[in-house]
């Protein structure tokens, strides 16, 4: 099984919003409105936004939204 995990992390590298699914248009759906959510200064500062998959619900971060 692949999940997808979306995050935005801040320049500290602490995760500001995750969200977690095993849909991959769902989660590349997502992934573009956490990029577009950025603004020019928090990208400026270094926040980012990642799309990455894991195997397991054990490997998604516990803060994270999840849909199945």
């Amino acid at each position: 099984m692949t999940i997808w995990v979306n995050e935005q992390i801040d320049p500290s590298g602490m995760i500001y919003a995750c969200i977690a699914c095993c849909n991959e248009s769902q989660a590349k759906d997502c992934h573009e409105s956490f990029q577009k959510n950025l603004t020019e200064t928090q990208k400026a500062a270094g926040w980012v936004a990642q799309l990455r998959t894991v195997d397991s619900w054990d490997e998604v971060p516990v803060n994270a939204l999840k849909l199945d």
